[in-house]
């Protein structure tokens, strides 16, 4: 695996771990509080939320990458 692909692969585990850990955390908090099963419940929404999330930060950023190049007017 050539370095840029490999480093862009880091990126979106790192990045998609540390984003779903805050999200799934304040969404599970939102929908049943401080809970007996509060902590099981956050990590089923935190695995799921990484098993989808991070393929797509993976296929996407590049996309959104490009339009935002695009936006402001930067060369690629």
């Amino acid at each position: 695996m050539n370095p840029q692909k490999k480093f862009h692969l880091v990126f979106s585990i790192l990045m998609g771990s540390l984003m779903f850990l805050v999200m799934t955390f304040v969404i599970t908090f939102a929908n049943v509080g401080w809970s007996e099963n509060f902590s099981r419940l956050w990590m089923k929404a935190y695995g799921i939320a990484f098993v989808v999330g991070v393929p797509l930060i993976f296929f996407v950023a590049p996309v959104a990458r490009k339009l935002t190049g695009r936006l402001l007017d930067m060369p690629n």
